[in-house]
């Protein structure tokens, strides 16, 4: 059910692509593959036949961007040892401009994330893989945007939902605590702008007002986050390229949440898929409350259309609060993007948030072993450089989080070549109610670090290479936890035959958790597509 919604979605996205007659590539297509997965410490090995279906389809006209990609893998065991057969991966991005002051826009992502910052973390998804969940998320909006004299007004709603499967494979821990899993949420998001530019109705300076609404309802728990704020900002040009900015606002947000039922000892009571149950009878606990004044000052620097740097430093949440960002077009071929954030999060909403900043023009993964969508997305040619998912897929946590990090991608697309490179770190400090019975996530924090790289060369018009490293560390701060790591590299080479294409790919990585053993796998594919 869920998947056929996701897929109904998908279309929807697409859904412009089939108005348009000009700049339109729509390839539906089939896989076959068969699998082998060997683990190098333990000699065991897994072979497996994949069956695929899927669609890539991009339209890009002057009011119309839309790029989608969506893949459904059947994998079909030749004993009963193989426990993930159903995986969908996809990533869609929609962007059309309906009238001058209206545009629509819409994403869709599938996935696999993370379930437990503290499990395993394989990189290749090949084969039965632990602390996995199939995740399922979608986002829909408006923006308007109009004129009055020199003043610029913009209104903004968006809605998004996000649906995180329970893992086949559940992370066990001795002598750990037991951590709920997220199930879903709903989100929404409503800002309005007023921008007065500067040296027009105020000399030298310009002015800004803006206000918005945030809510997000979490199936877990009853949780529930509810944000309002309000700011002005004014902007003060020094040079033709430097300007510098200071704002005021109010803000008030409050999650809260119900308690978990529990047993006669005090431990969670868990559902059939491992989560905890909602105690019906229990009061409204707050897991966060702030309600005051928060300030910023900065600096905005634009030497060129194509670049710019934006830095901010102030009080937020009461204590200190940084953030910027850096983005550098330094040519149609090759993109820069460098962001650094701070904000009070849920699973759900840092999600969708890391989707809406996805480009609406982006390469699919190079990795032949399931193409996931789940580490940095690269910008198409002529793009943004991109936008990397794994602060937010760290682990799809049921808690709420103060969410901290920075990410930097560079995306290089000419010719025969493709080339990206992404890296960060992110840091959540988890809010929760104090009190009660049993274990509390209030003060813990964790974090990660990851590096991901790839490049394509198109040896001739139909013979394809790739090659990719990934990295990467998370480290709970739940006492005794271990430290997780994981690391390894891909290769593949493609090539076609009018309509039939043949694969042959490589793969090996290493995961391990800190005084728990690791393990290396090698794992290899060999398959065919045929595009329609």
């Amino acid at each position: 059910m869920r998947a056929a919604l996701f897929f109904t979605t998908m279309v929807v996205v697409a859904a412009p692509a089939a108005a348009q007659n000009r700049d339109r590539q729509i390839t539906p297509y089939i896989e076959l593959g068969q699998v082998l997965t060997a683990d190098l410490n333990s000699g065991d090995t897994l072979t497996y036949t994949t069956v695929a279906a899927g669609i890539d389809a991009q339209v890009q006209t002057q009011r119309v961007q839309v790029q989608a990609s969506y893949r459904y893998e059947r994998r079909i065991p030749y004993d009963n040892r193989l426990v993930d057969l159903d995986v969908h991966n996809a990533l869609a991005r929609a962007s059309v401009q309906v009238a001058k002051p209206l545009t629509l826009e819409a994403g869709a992502l599938a996935t696999r994330t993370r379930a437990d910052i503290r499990g395993q973390a394989p990189a290749l998804l090949a084969g039965n893989v632990s602390n996995i969940s199939q995740l399922f998320a979608i986002y829909t909006g408006a923006t308007a945007t109009t004129n009055l004299g020199p003043v610029g007004i913009t209104g903004l709603y968006r809605y998004g939902y996000t649906k995180v499967e329970a893992p086949d494979i559940r992370t066990n821990l001795p002598n750990q605590p037991v951590l709920d899993l997220f199930d879903d949420s709903h989100s929404h998001l409503a800002q309005a702008n007023v921008n007065v530019p500067p040296a027009t109705l105020i000399p030298v300076i310009g002015v800004n007002l803006s206000g918005g609404w945030a809510r997000d309802d979490a199936r877990q728990l009853a949780q529930r986050y509810d944000g309002k704020y309000g700011r002005f900002d004014v902007l003060w040009p020094v040079t033709r390229t430097l300007a510098l900015t200071a704002g005021v606002g109010y803000e008030n947000i409050q999650i809260s949440q119900r308690d978990a039922l529990r047993d006669a000892v005090g431990q969670p009571i868990l559902d059939g898929s491992g989560r905890f149950q909602t105690d019906p009878n229990s009061a409204r606990r707050i897991a966060y409350n702030f309600d005051g004044i928060y300030y910023d000052a900065g600096v905005i620097w634009r030497p060129s259309p194509r670049t710019q740097l934006e830095v901010h430093a102030g009080e937020r949440y009461g204590t200190f609060s940084a953030v910027g960002s850096f983005s550098w077009q330094a040519n149609k071929n090759v993109a820069v993007r460098v962001t650094g954030y701070d904000g009070i999060q849920t699973f759900g909403r840092q999600l969708q948030g890391a989707l809406v900043n996805t480009p609406a023009q982006f390469t699919t993964p190079a990795n032949p072993f399931g193409q996931d969508f789940n580490g940095c997305v690269f910008g198409g040619a002529g793009g943004a450089a991109g936008n990397c998912l794994n602060g937010a897929l760290q682990s799809a946590t049921a808690a709420a989080f103060r969410s901290r990090g920075v990410d930097a991608v560079v995306s290089y697309n000419r010719g025969r070549w493709q080339f990206g490179v992404g890296a960060g770190y992110a840091n959540r400090q988890f809010v929760a109610p104090n009190g009660g019975t049993g274990f509390t996530l209030s003060g813990v924090e964790d974090e990660s670090v990851y590096l991901q790289a790839y490049v394509q060369r198109q040896l001739d018009s139909n013979t394809t290479v790739d090659a990719s490293v990934f990295a990467n560390y998370f480290k709970s701060g739940i006492v005794n936890a271990p430290g997780v790591y994981g690391f390894g590299a891909t290769g593949s080479i493609q090539r076609r035959f009018g309509r039939l294409g043949v694969v042959g790919a490589l793969g090996i990585f290493n995961t391990g958790q800190n005084g728990l053993g690791s393990a290396t796998v090698l794992q290899a594919l060999i398959g065919a597509r045929y595009n329609f």
